[in-house]
């Protein structure tokens, strides 16, 4: 299987050019979109995210993962194995915080090249035919080197808002104490179980199916009402 993220969006032409190339390389490969509004142009949010994620893709699959603000420099394209999960796309951070719980690791810079390479979509051109080449059982294109050295953690808080406003942080849940208090701004939140244990209108903070922390408000926006944005920082107090 190889899954799909991506801060492309839904709609527009990407997602479908990059299934395109997979289809055409790959057939009977199947391919499952995981997350496609991934936080635009941030990988280390974006990163974050990856990695709860993984959790929940099984051994043997492919992901191909594409934030990449900095496509058409000069970071690197690679190839990394860890925990028996495949994954391709830019050495630009996305894949740090997956690196860092990781027990298995290999990784390759890719050296292959298409004959076109255009220089605003290397998800098609580039990590698409690597992605399925690797799908396929082909060996990596590329040449073994040291997984990318850990980078510091910029202290980042909120990473992710749904579609119900509801915030997710880079805080794993099982770091915090039921009884803890989160301080977002000028407000301080307690832990609630489920929305249903707070009344309408409440703000509080729970753990969510993914294992990290998340900002809610019952029956309503905790975005809004808490003026979140990616990158809001949240504290333990």
């Amino acid at each position: 299987m190889i899954f799909l993220f991506t801060d492309f969006g839904y709609a527009g032409p990407y997602v479908g050019q990059m299934k395109a190339v997979l289809a055409a390389r790959a057939p009977g490969v199947s391919v499952i979109d995981l997350m496609h509004d991934a936080p635009k142009f941030r990988p280390e949010p974006s990163g974050h995210l990856l990695a709860a994620l993984g959790g929940h893709v099984p051994a043997g699959s492919v992901v191909l993962a594409v934030v990449d603000p900095g496509v058409g420099s000069a970071r690197r394209p690679l190839a990394l194995h860890l925990d028996g999960v495949w994954l391709v796309g830019p050495d630009n951070g996305l894949f740090q915080p997956w690196l860092a719980c990781a027990a298995s690791i290999d990784v390759w810079e890719i050296t292959w090249r298409p004959e076109r390479l255009s220089s605003s979509f290397h998800g098609r051109d580039l990590f698409a035919p690597v992605a399925a080449m690797i799908a396929s059982g082909q060996p990596v294109p590329g040449d073994p080197i040291a997984a990318p050295a850990a980078r510091a953690n910029s202290g980042l808080g909120v990473i992710y808002i749904d579609g119900f406003g509801n915030a997710m942080t880079a805080i794993q849940g099982r770091a915090l104490a039921t009884e803890a208090v989160l301080e977002v701004g000028s407000r301080r939140l307690s832990r609630a179980d489920t929305f249903s244990a707070v009344p309408p209108g409440t703000a509080f903070w729970y753990v969510n199916s993914l294992g990290l922390v998340e900002l809610a408000v019952n029956h309503g926006s905790a975005a809004a009402a808490l003026d979140l944005g990616v990158g809001s920082p949240v504290a333990v107090v």
